[in-house]
């Protein structure tokens, strides 16, 4: 990790380690277009992690999404939908990315203050659907911002491929990363999701060789450096452990959380460090909080939307020194059966669905339920790393029984 940064910040959490617990997930279908809305995708991830909490709709007393993103279940979509008529705390402070990782510290507040018993946090996209009538998609929600229409388009910087490929050059000319060490993270991700029902690539194999001889995106990434474009949703449930111990699954809490942000903002071209990521700044405070090492968790989750940013976040999560991500990818480290460094075991943005972190949280607690597809043996510590470039998120679960 880079010692005493100076291009960010940490941002100040409480103390929440052992005052949250997620006691409920649940997956939409992720796919390719479907004709699906984002709402009624994300309807169906809600109704799945309710039940699977042992709960209903009428005990769901807080609901988070994100306003960034259109369509999302907000609570007056949950009513609709439900058919309830009960007041609910509601907060813009979840969603997917960054907030998937941070939503726990926002519903810590309501669950204390007794605004809420049970929160539910949901995130979904139908960019695959909207992709087939030329609108939506990532690349759109960055053409809106204007600062990039005025002084990025024009010049050919655009969109996100172009700037993470930029982003990977730099890294080979720093650190010596190749293109085979990037593969390596898109052959272990693929391997996973071929292990996971559910997932888009679930029966596309991928060697180290296909990769090789595919197409180039933009110079270094060729399609599988470069995250799905899918529909599909995700969410998961939140209340006090002591609450959670009365439902049927395991109880699995929140150890800890950091937040990390950049001083220079959403732009990659001003970015000072733009081989680092602003986990530098969250890591740390989430394993303070949670009283662990990186070297304690059990299977990693990061948001991954270009093999890049997984090999960036594996360096400053502490997994490895900085520069150290590509052999360590390439070390096979990252399996789920390798006893290393687990690492998306679901098979990610790359190769599981692209609904931006949100199903890494869902992946983990099945971890350290025991009961994902690609697990691993014995998992109690998890750690999610999310992301959306000016800032970066960590949280740390753990099994408590």
């Amino acid at each position: 990790m880079i010692s005493t940064p100076d291009w960010g910040r940490t941002e100040p959490f409480e103390d929440i380690a052992g005052a949250v617990a997620i006691i409920g997930v649940g997956e939409a279908e992720h796919s390719k277009a479907s004709g699906r809305t984002t709402t009624a995708i994300a309807a169906e991830a809600v109704s799945r992690a309710i039940t699977d909490a042992g709960l209903t709709p009428a005990d769901i007393d807080g609901i988070m999404w994100h306003p960034a993103f259109s369509e999302q279940f907000d609570d007056i979509a949950f009513r609709c939908h439900f058919g309830t008529e009960h007041a609910m705390w509601t907060s813009t402070e979840g969603g997917g990315m960054v907030w998937a990782g941070t939503a726990p510290v926002a519903a810590y507040r309501a669950l204390a203050s007794g605004r809420a018993r049970y929160i539910i946090n949901a995130f979904a996209v139908a960019w695959a659907t909207q992709r087939s009538a030329m609108v939506g998609g990532p690349g759109q929600s960055h053409a809106q911002q204007l600062a990039k229409r005025q002084y990025e388009v024009p010049f050919g910087w655009f969109p996100q491929p172009t700037y993470f490929a930029t982003i990977a050059r730099r890294h080979m000319y720093e650190f010596g990363t190749t293109v085979d060490q990037l593969g390596a993270i898109a052959v272990h991700t693929r391997r996973h999701a071929n292990l996971t029902r559910g997932a888009i690539m679930h029966d596309r194999p991928l060697t180290l060789d296909a990769y090789r001889a595919s197409p180039l995106v933009v110079d270094p990434f060729r399609k599988e450096d470069c995250s799905l474009i899918s529909d599909g949703g995700a969410a998961y449930i939140m209340t006090t452990p002591e609450r959670a111990r009365d439902l049927p699954q395991p109880v699995i809490e929140v150890a800890g959380a950091g937040l990390g942000t950049s001083e220079t903002g959403g732009h990659w071209a001003q970015q000072s460090e733009i081989t680092s990521t602003p986990q530098v700044f969250a890591a740390p405070a989430a394993y303070a909080m949670a009283g662990i090492k990186a070297t304690d968790v059990d299977v990693l989750a990061c948001y991954d939307p270009f093999t890049i940013v997984s090999l960036m976040q594996l360096e400053d999560l502490g997994f490895c020194a900085k520069g150290d991500g590509g052999p360590f990818a390439e070390s096979g480290a990252l399996a789920f059966d390798s006893g290393g460094v687990p690492y998306n075991t679901h098979g990610g943005l790359l190769s599981h669905s692209y609904v931006l972190g949100i199903a890494h949280v869902v992946e983990l607690c099945r971890q350290l339920r025991g009961e994902a597809n690609a697990q691993v043996p014995g998992a109690q510590i998890a750690a999610y790393g999310g992301y959306t470039g000016p800032q970066a998120s960590t949280l740390i679960l753990r099994r408590s029984r």
